[in-house]
Order: structure tokens, then sequence, then C-alpha cells
């Protein structure tokens, strides 16, 4: 039977809950806060019913741990024992951050069986609201930024559900904010896309300027004309041609390539962590993949090849590098913000060429991939073969991110029926 201690104005509850392996005898406890707004014999009648029922959770085994455990201590557990073991490194460490700088702030010196759907819901309505402040600036949460938060919470109670310290999943009562697709998706036209990639072949002209004359008459100017590196020639090629992602590229090594069928094989990708660039597995398990590339951008891959052992016979034991395709000087494999540096240098210099009068679309690196698989479709392909080409893993995720194309295409099917109707009638 429960025992009943007064202590202070409250009252501790006290249930013996059998013995451990040792011997030892487990001690059950819960503490009664009597209401004020309640007569002394209301407040014991409540009493009696909460031993009682504290007591019938005990014995049936329905006393959990997280009415003591704040969320704070249970997430040092969690993410010991779960997320270290189950999350790639890269989402356990974007799992941390949110946990540090969002989450624990809000939810952390709460007890973790008295976190309610309304704490969950204030969390998300405060992070639209107020958003954040960063070197005194403030900004905004985006909700697909509350959506993962969502995601983290939901996932730690599912676990604590799991490991019976809980009953019940508060996050399954609360909805985040409804992210909205995005109805188009930057990327270049056919005409934009040819006119980048013979960019990308032409020489240019960096201009320095000497001193300013001490007579104020101009300073001297010198020229002087330059390529495109080659690897970033390869690099963007096969990223609109092959719609690779930066990751896919920068892991690649020379093994998976296969000049005889003109393919690639995908089956890792870089990442980065605090410790530096990892390789990893694919983003999902389709993403693995061997992509047919076009005979000419393998003959440009094949002269970055003869380049790079060239380049290796010439530096001797300064190369580092352990057969990646996109390197650093000394052969170690390219930093995963080097790509985007460039391709952001190329797209600015060309837009600032009086030669070119029609400017390119200040797209991100990523929005090449979105060019390869909106020409895909533009030419008719098939979505099946454009979604494995891009290694998702339905083909409603091709369809859903490109229906801006796909739609186009329904709008010159309808057209073409007209046509052939008209010649008919």
């Amino acid at each position: 039977m429960a025992s009943i201690r007064k202590r202070g104005n409250t009252y501790q509850i006290v249930v013996s809950n059998g013995r451990d392996m040792n011997g030892k005898q487990l001690i059950e406890t819960a503490t009664f806060t009597p209401d004020p707004e309640r007569t002394d014999k209301q407040n014991e009648k409540a009493l009696q019913l909460f031993a009682m029922e504290f007591e019938k959770k005990v014995k049936d085994g329905k006393c959990f741990s997280g009415q003591r455990m704040t969320y704070s201590s249970y997430i040092d557990i969690w993410m010991k024992d779960y997320a270290e073991k189950q999350m790639e490194q890269t989402s356990y460490e974007r799992c941390e951050s949110a946990l540090r700088t969002i989450i624990l702030p809000a939810l952390g010196n709460m007890k973790l069986s008295a976190i309610k759907p309304l704490h969950i819901q204030k969390l998300y309505d405060n992070m639209l609201k107020n958003g954040y402040e960063k070197n005194g600036k403030q900004y905004s949460y985006n909700p697909n930024t509350v959506k993962r938060v969502h995601q983290i919470i939901s996932s730690s109670l599912n676990t604590a559900v799991y490991w019976q310290l809980i009953e019940d999943n508060p996050c399954k009562r609360v909805k985040p904010p409804k992210v909205e697709k995005q109805v188009d998706v930057k990327h270049f036209t056919l005409e934009q896309a040819q006119a980048f990639l013979e960019y990308l072949d032409e020489p240019y002209t960096i201009t320095y300027r000497g001193r300013q004359k001490h007579d104020g008459s101009p300073s001297d100017q010198y020229h002087e004309e330059r390529c495109i590196p080659l690897q970033f020639r390869v690099f963007f090629n096969m990223a609109l041609l092959g719609g690779f992602r930066r990751g896919e590229l920068i892991a690649l090594t020379w093994d998976d390539v296969d000049y005889a069928h003109n393919t690639v094989e995908i089956r890792k990708s870089a990442a980065r962590v605090k410790d530096g660039i990892i390789i990893k597995a694919p983003k999902t398990f389709s993403s693995n993949r061997i992509v047919t590339l076009p005979a000419d951008c393998m003959k440009l891959l094949k002269r970055l090849e003869i380049q790079q052992k060239e380049y290796r016979l010439q530096v001797g034991e300064y190369w580092k590098g352990e057969g990646h395709i996109f390197t650093q000087d000394d052969g170690s494999i390219m930093d995963i913000s080097t790509p985007n540096k460039v391709f952001k240098k190329i797209i600015r210099r060309y837009n600032e060429d009086i030669n070119h009068h029609e400017k390119l679309p200040e797209i991100t690196l990523h929005g090449l991939r979105h060019t390869s698989a909106t020409l895909l479709i533009a030419q008719n392909i098939d979505v099946k073969t454009v979604s494995g080409r891009l290694g998702h893993s339905e083909t409603s995720t091709t369809m859903d991110i490109y229906a801006h194309a796909l739609k186009k295409r329904d709008e010159e099917a309808a057209a073409s029926l007209d046509i052939l109707f008209k010649k008919h009638g």
C-alpha cells in the first residue's frame, strides 16, 4: 500500500516496486500539491485518489522515469545511445546544433513527461514570430527550419516512448507550419545553358592597374589572359550534363569512370563536418547509380585525367592525392565550398562582359542539376529515366520538383492534339 508523508506544503507518495537483480528495494515516489481553492476535506479526498492511482500505475508497470527526468538530461542519453549510432555524422551535427540553439533553451528544463503539445506549439510560434539574432542582426526562421526542429523533437520523444520513459509522444498532436512547394526552380534555359558551356572554353582578360603616378597622369595597366582551369570546366559540364549533386562530384574517384561505356558511377558523396570533409554514402539508396554522359564530356574528363597525371609527376612528393578527380593543388580532395565560389565568379564575369547582351540568371550551382532535368523533360525524355539519372527514390519526387517543366509538356501535348484534329477537320 502507498505510504503518504507530509513534506511542508506538499505530500510525498511512496510505493514499493519490488527489488532489482541485486535484491535492492525499488522505490517510486510522486508529489501531491494541495489546491488552495479546495477545502481541506476536498484536498484529503484528492490526495487519497492520487495515491491510489499512483500505486496502480506502479503495480501495472506504467510508472515512467520521464516524470522525474528533465528533457535536457534525457537528450544527453538520447544523443549518446540513439542519435550517435543511428544518424549520419552530418545529420547528427545538424541535430546537435538545433538542440543546443533552439530546442533545449525552450524545453530543456521541463520534465520529460510534462512536455505537452501546447509547449511545442508555442516554440514553433515563437520561432516564426521572433526569429533569431546573429551578429547584432535579426533574421527570420523559414517553415523548413521549423519542420526540421519538429522532426528532431518528435524523433527524440518517439524513442522516449519506445524506452518506456513516457506514455505518448505529444508531437502527434502538433502540426508544424505548412511548407509551400516551390513553384519554379531556378535554372538555365537551353540557350543560356549553351552560352554558359561555351563560355567555359573562352579565355578571359584580367586587368591590373599600377599605383597612381605623382604627376596625376593615369596609372599603367597590365592585361593578362587566362582560361578557366580544366577541372572546373569538367566539373560544371558534368553537373549540367549529368545532373549530379555537388557532393557526388567532389567524392568521385577515377575508378568510378568507365570510358568504354561513357559512364560514371555514383556510390559515395562528400560532405562537410566539424572536422573537415568526409566521404559518406549517397543521399539515399537510389542515389547509387550509373549515369551515361555525352561523348564530348567524357573526352574532356579524359583530358583532365592526363593533365592530372602529368602534374603529379611534376610535383612529386608534394602530391597527397587518393585518386579523387577534383582536387586541391596537393591532390587532396577539393573543398566542398570551392565549386560554388568559382561558379558565382564565372556568372558574374560573364554578365560584366560587354560582348554579352543577354545576361545569365544568377542561379545556384545546384541550379545546373535542375537545368539538366528540365531540359531532358523538355526533350520528351520520360520521367522514369530522368528520375533514374538524378538518383531520386521515387518518380513522384521528380514530378513534384519539376512540375513546371511537366506542365509545359502537357500544354504542348494539348497543342499537338489541337493541330492533329484540325488537319482532319
